[in-house]
């Protein structure tokens, strides 16, 4: 029913403007790192009080508008003049997204965030900690967060308009960055106020509102972890779909494999793209493992 109901977004799709299909497809490509997108900058808020939520996203807002002002040109440019880059930036792009969520999990697992809550414990226990710098530091950490996954998200937009005319191509890469920027931080804004508004129901008169309340006090910190999961899973399912797509080779037969899978074919293509997604990013921070302890070697001798 599922694959039927795709079937008939994509069949409805085909009628409307040429743009708007592709900014939908570009969409839908850059989903994946949305989930990563939303927990990592609804968790940049940890540690600031209460009344200081939103001016903190919406300075970041702010922030992820300069940084397409300033990649989107860049993206562009390059398609306009360098095409032959598309490629290698996607396959890169995909890549690092590989990378990134299998950091994640090895972070998670061997050190399970102890350092950085151990900071925010200790900044709130410390009466002279000064909280302007501390916000400040929190806003720079994430407009930072967010050039890199803005990056990825204006990549792989551009991938996906590639072979299309210049003036779509804005057109789309325009749309998608947008259409990110304000879903993306409009989401967090809501995600981070969910419980105070759930402490405000708690104060209302009602039962109703009361149980309201205490299930949006127990639900907003299981939505920040859902997130964080979905996110990881999404990574490694774009970015080894970008791969896969890459690799010529490997993405034909995987293609021919799966289609004597009859109804089972995309969510065979699904688990193969993440499969290639978990081992690229296994290999990448291997690698980078490797790197930092020769490195680190080499500075004791």
């Amino acid at each position: 029913m599922a694959t039927s109901l795709l079937a008939l977004i994509d069949d409805i799709a085909t009628i409307l403007d040429d743009v708007a299909v592709m900014t939908k497809v570009a969409a839908k490509k850059t989903a994946g790192v949305l989930g990563d997108d939303l927990a990592l900058n609804a968790q940049q808020v940890a540690g600031v009080s209460a009344d200081r939520e939103l001016p903190v996203v919406w300075a970041v807002a702010k922030g992820s508008a300069f940084n397409k002002l300033i990649l989107v040109p860049a993206a562009l440019a390059i398609s306009f003049f360098l095409p032959t880059l598309i490629t290698p930036l996607l396959m890169l792009g995909g890549a690092y997204l590989c990378f990134e969520g299998m950091e994640k999990i090895v972070h998670n697992v061997f050190h399970h965030d102890k350092d950085h809550q151990g900071r925010i414990h200790a900044a709130v226990a410390n009466a002279d900690t000064d909280w302007l710098a501390l916000e400040k530091d929190k806003i720079k950490g994430a407009i930072r967060t967010d050039f890199i996954l803005s990056a990825e998200i204006i990549v792989i937009a551009l991938g996906t308009v590639s072979t299309a005319s210049f003036s779509k191509q804005a057109t789309v890469v325009v749309a998608i960055s947008i259409i990110m920027t304000v879903g993306v931080y409009g989401l967090v804004a809501a995600i981070v106020k969910l419980d105070d508004f759930g402490f405000y129901l708690l104060r209302q008169p009602s039962v109703i509102m009361n149980n309201l309340g205490r299930t949006l006090l127990w639900f907003a910190p299981k939505l920040m972890k859902t997130l964080s999961v979905v996110g990881t899973a999404a990574m490694f399912m774009v970015g080894g779909g970008i791969l896969m797509h890459g690799f010529t080779g490997l993405y034909h037969y995987v293609d021919a494999f799966t289609t004597q899978l009859g109804w089972f074919k995309s969510l065979a293509q699904i688990g193969f793209d993440a499969l290639l997604g978990v081992v690229s990013g296994t290999v990448l921070v291997a690698c980078v493992m490797l790197f930092n302890q020769l490195r680190a070697q080499l500075k004791v001798k």
